[in-house]
């Protein structure tokens, strides 16, 4: 555990120091301010590429998935936030969460078990709440005081910034639970398309609740792109401030539930 800590830590200050800005100021470490677009030009032909994928693939499968009974999309839901506590969890450890984090772990031995693998919610019928906010290692980054970078746009996956490509890179490193139990096969129990279905689970879940949201935002935006970027750099610095706060238009605090009513 210690040698994949020095690991992350020297990939760190590597990004850290490769990405400084252009005026000698390495703007990795700034916690406030504007959030510089060094590779706007890639980021802008990533964009289009991603938008023009959404509109042959994933938007008529998003469209598809709303049309299927709710007690499948509740349950499926549920499911992939079952999921997601495998790494919320220990990241409200990071961020000194003790509470949180033992909710969140009542909450996902309650549902995996007696919820059926998190189709049922039987977590919150007990007591336990389902008001805790996802997690994740870029969050846990931002608290420590790390800025974020330069913006990116990444194939498929979308908006994103060096801290929080930073902060997923931990999960290759070990600290996903389920990247371990699929992908690196530490379990019979799993397969490593368990991984990438719930992946895909995710972002098809993401496009279905949000087909109205984004639609009306790009009709409405000068400069599809530019909104795109500003709505998801609020919502991160958002949930790194546990702000309960409205975004634009979103009606969530969850960059993955801007839900449209």
């Amino acid at each position: 555990m210690r040698y994949l800590l020095r690991i992350f830590i020297i990939y760190i200050f590597t990004i850290n120091f490769a990405f400084a800005g252009a005026d000698g100021e390495n703007s990795f470490s700034k916690k406030t301010g504007e959030v510089k677009d060094c590779f706007e030009n890639v980021n802008r032909a990533t964009f289009a590429f991603n938008q023009g994928l959404d509109n042959i693939l994933f938007e008529p499968l998003a469209k598809g998935y709303r049309k299927l009974p709710n007690p499948i999309k509740i349950g499926t839901g549920n499911v992939l936030s079952n999921i997601s506590n495998l790494i919320t969890i220990p990241n409200n450890i990071l961020q000194g969460e003790f509470k949180t984090a033992g909710i969140n772990t009542a909450r996902l031995t309650v549902n995996t078990t007696v919820g059926i693998f998190g189709i049922f919610d039987v977590a919150s019928q007990m007591g336990f709440v389902k008001n805790y906010k996802k997690e994740d290692y870029g969050q846990t980054l931002g608290t420590w005081g790390i800025g974020e970078g330069c913006y990116l746009v990444l194939p498929v996956l979308g908006p994103s910034t060096i801290r929080d490509l930073s902060g997923g890179f931990v999960n290759i490193l070990g600290g996903d639970p389920w990247y371990n139990l699929t992908i690196k096969n530490d379990t019979q129990h799993f397969k490593e398309s368990d991984y990438y279905f719930s992946k895909g689970g995710d972002g098809l879940n993401f496009r279905a609740k949000n087909i109205d949201s984004f639609e009306n935002l790009e009709k409405n935006s000068m400069d599809f792109y530019a909104s795109v970027k500003s709505l998801y750099l609020q919502d991160r610095r958002k949930k790194i401030l546990n702000s309960n706060s409205i975004t634009e238009s979103q009606d969530d605090s969850d960059w993955d539930e801007i839900q449209s009513n």
